[in-house]
């Protein structure tokens, strides 16, 4: 079942275009891939459809919510950036505890479920400043879910972590696979083809492809992701 529609979405910012017609269908409970190099729109992507930027032209349908309703629409959407909301000098759980406040969701057991689902039990009492890129990651994740939301957008969030942390991100990220709607967005290659139901390949502000892995592989005659997205990518310069 659709969840998510995006009609013609632009987006410009002066002189540079950093979506270009933008049509995508995304199911319920699915984790959808946006993949690109930078300066691909992955990210402008995000921000219009949590209401952090407004799109040049085209519109957009949320669980049967236009964009003239945002208000509506960030009840249900919530976003873990790249640029972490985390307090450094608070303590994971006084970190979750202000969030849940801030969202009116005060729920123990559900707090107490995400501490678990994301790992976080053992540096629970750690402030914020003191854990390791990955943990921080982590607790970035669990603050997008303390509004308890049906969408959840996730911006590189493996950017920058060594390739232990970035696996283990990937173990707690497939957890909620199918519980919640995720959106993601990577340019790492092997992330997207571990973790994704459907992907779309975007750069500079075009959408080049959508479908599975396979779908993509097939469609470019490659045997390997990798090569079918060079192929894809380098076909456009």
């Amino acid at each position: 079942m659709e969840i998510i529609k995006i009609n013609n979405v632009s987006k410009d910012y002066k002189n540079i275009k950093a979506l270009n017609n933008i049509n995508l269908s995304i199911n319920e409970g699915e984790l959808y891939g946006l993949l690109g190099v930078n300066g691909a729109g992955k990210t402008t992507l995000l921000k219009i459809l949590s209401g952090l930027t407004n799109p040049t032209s085209g519109d957009f349908i949320v669980d049967g919510r236009t964009n003239k309703n945002m208000d509506e629409i960030k009840r249900i959407i919530d976003i873990s950036p790249q640029e972490s909301a985390v307090a450094k000098n608070l303590t994971v759980l006084e970190n979750l505890e202000f969030f849940q406040d801030l969202y009116n969701q005060k729920d123990e057991k559900y707090l107490n479920e995400i501490i678990d689902d994301l790992g976080l039990s053992e540096v629970v009492n750690q402030r914020a400043k003191t854990l390791s890129g990955g943990y921080q990651r982590r607790l970035s994740i669990a603050l997008g879910m303390m509004s308890k939301p049906k969408i959840l957008l996730l911006d590189e969030p493996t950017l920058g972590l060594d390739v232990i942390a970035r696996r283990e991100l990937w173990k707690i990220v497939n957890k909620f696979k199918g519980k919640i709607t995720i959106i993601l967005t990577s340019h790492y290659l092997e992330e997207i083809e571990e973790l994704c139901d459907r992907v779309a390949i975007l750069s500079k502000g075009n959408l080049l492809i959508e479908g599975t892995i396979n779908e993509i592989k097939e469609k470019t005659n490659e045997s390997s992701f990798e090569e079918a997205f060079v192929k894809i990518v380098g076909g456009i310069d």
